[in-house]
């Protein structure tokens, strides 16, 4: 972290302390909570179902501080993870400090801070989400040599009393201002809390979605963060989705990450960006071009596919919204600033123009290499809302590697590549050669079981979260759900309703 990124960071914690996270001890915290007359502490960490869990302290004294801070405390694994049984469910959980944070919510000074599992040894819990992700990338590093960077766009709907004034038009909602967009203000306060809470916005938008039913107002809103390394994207992520639904109730909104609302309107996804990185250089890139690297990482996209789903879609409304021309992909390709693709390599800065110069004559031109190669990225469009973004990304970090271990991984990046709108009737031939995603969470679980030896390789992921998936996806009973009812819009109601606060 440079020192234009230390100056007024949003994170008040980082504000102070003039370091970087990943350079915070725990006598810095201490230091914090004295200067601050921080009275409590909230331990957060992910369950089962993706959802932030909380733990409250209440700071008699710096010696408390000190135990929880060294200790940390105990939990019931069981009730928090339906892998681990109740006779062996005590686990510990350990803040890190790097994720400390002052609660935007609070009227009392209380400090936040993520934290990890540990098992009755003292050693990291191994099907605990994040530290699956850590392992993810520490395999990643040793392999190839690079770091693993992830981004999230979180899509989600606001909910709230339909207004007669300035309406937009239905399904036209994509970057509308107020007054058509009624949610910009609550979004932009979203985006504040975020970034107070550490986490690295790019830009917020309203989105395509916007409808009316039975008297009520649902737009569909949009928050992109910037590439960081990949356990920091997961967090970021985590404390977003805390954030938007903690200040949605406080107003007295309603918000939703659910991957679809209703038939015929914009689904809400989780679209997650990926970059390789080394010594500051963006992998993905030589001479401005598409490289050898970024084919790789693809291939193991495009190979992993079909099991992908059953991480990053979680729940039977994600097939509603995985269906055929829509901007949600169904076809397993990938492709040049391409919306209908699986994978999606974005416009990238790579023309070579400096479009800053040509739109302000008056600044001197920047050489290439200092301006946009660094912000390259490619991205898989299929999550949604109901993922728990460790395992999602963590899974797709193994995808990644994948790619790189796999002997015909440039001619599976040839061979899957399509240029151009894949639902272009002038590609029904090369449509009709792809595979396609599973439609179910009884598909998807069949496609992990295929796939899990990938997924289990160098101790990534534990059987016995694997095998949690499968009885999770399985306990669904939903093979032909999609097909039996399809534009029954009260069935779909009801589905919707049952699966609305996921993730």
């Amino acid at each position: 972290m440079n020192n234009n990124q230390l100056i007024f960071n949003a994170n008040t914690v980082i504000d102070q302390l003039q370091m970087a996270p990943e350079e915070i001890k725990r006598e810095d915290i201490v230091r914090f909570v004295r200067k601050n007359n921080i009275r409590r502490v909230n331990f957060l960490y992910p369950g089962g179902d993706g959802k932030v869990k909380t733990l409250n302290f209440v700071l008699s004294d710096i010696d408390y501080l000190q135990t929880i801070l060294t200790c940390g405390e105990r939990v019931d694994g069981s009730s928090l993870f339906s892998f681990i049984e109740a006779a062996s469910s005590d686990l510990y959980v350990l803040p890190r400090f790097s994720t400390a944070f002052v609660d935007p919510f609070n009227a009392e000074p209380t400090l936040c801070m993520l934290c990890s599992f540990f098992n009755k040894n003292g050693q990291p819990l191994e099907s605990s989400p994040e530290h699956t992700l850590r392992k993810a990338v520490e395999t990643f590093r040793a392999t190839t040599g690079m770091e693993f960077e992830a981004m999230g766009e979180l899509e989600y709907y606001v909910i709230k009393e339909a207004d007669e004034n300035y309406k937009a038009r239905d399904q036209h909602g994509y970057h509308e201002s107020a007054p058509y967009a009624k949610m910009g203000e609550f979004r932009q306060k979203c985006m504040d809390y975020i970034a107070k809470a550490g986490g690295h916005i790019k830009y917020g938008h309203s989105e395509v979605g916007n409808f009316e039913l039975e008297g009520l107002l649902y737009e569909q809103n949009e928050i992109e963060f910037l590439p960081v390394p990949a356990m920091q994207a997961a967090d970021e992520l985590l404390i977003a989705k805390w954030v938007i639904r903690n200040l949605a109730w406080r107003v007295g909104l309603n918000v939703t990450f659910a991957p679809k609302i209703t038939t015929g309107k914009a689904g809400s996804g989780l679209h997650i960006h990926m970059r390789l990185m080394k010594d500051g250089r963006n992998m993905l890139l030589t001479r401005g071009k598409l490289n050898d690297n970024a084919r790789k990482a693809i291939a193991g996209c495009m190979e992993l596919a079909p099991s992908l789903t059953a991480f990053g879609n979680k729940i039977p409304t994600s097939y509603f919204r995985l269906v055929p021309h829509q901007e949600a992909p169904t076809n397993i390709c990938w492709g040049m600033s391409n919306r209908s693709a699986l994978v999606r390599v974005p416009l990238g800065w790579t023309s070579g123009v400096d479009m800053s110069h040509v739109a302000n004559p008056l600044e001197q031109e920047v050489p290439y290499e200092e301006r946009g190669s660094v912000k390259q990225t490619f991205e898989i469009r299929s999550g949604d809302g109901s993922a728990d973004v460790y395992q999602y990304i963590a899974a797709l970090c193994v995808a990644c590697r994948h790619g790189f271990e796999m002997d015909n991984a440039l001619e599976l990046a040839e061979r899957t590549f399509v240029d151009g709108d894949i639902n272009d009737p002038a590609h029904a031939e090369r449509l009709a050669q792809l595979d396609h995603l599973p439609d179910s969470c009884d598909a998807s679980a069949d496609c992990l079981l295929k796939q899990r030896a990938v997924y289990e390789a160098s101790h990534i992921f534990s059987p016995h979260m694997i095998n949690g998936i499968v009885k999770e996806l399985r306990s669904y009973n939903d093979r032909t759900l999609r097909h039996d009812i399809a534009e029954d819009r009260r069935e779909i109601g009801i589905l919707v309703k049952k699966f609305f606060h996921c993730g």
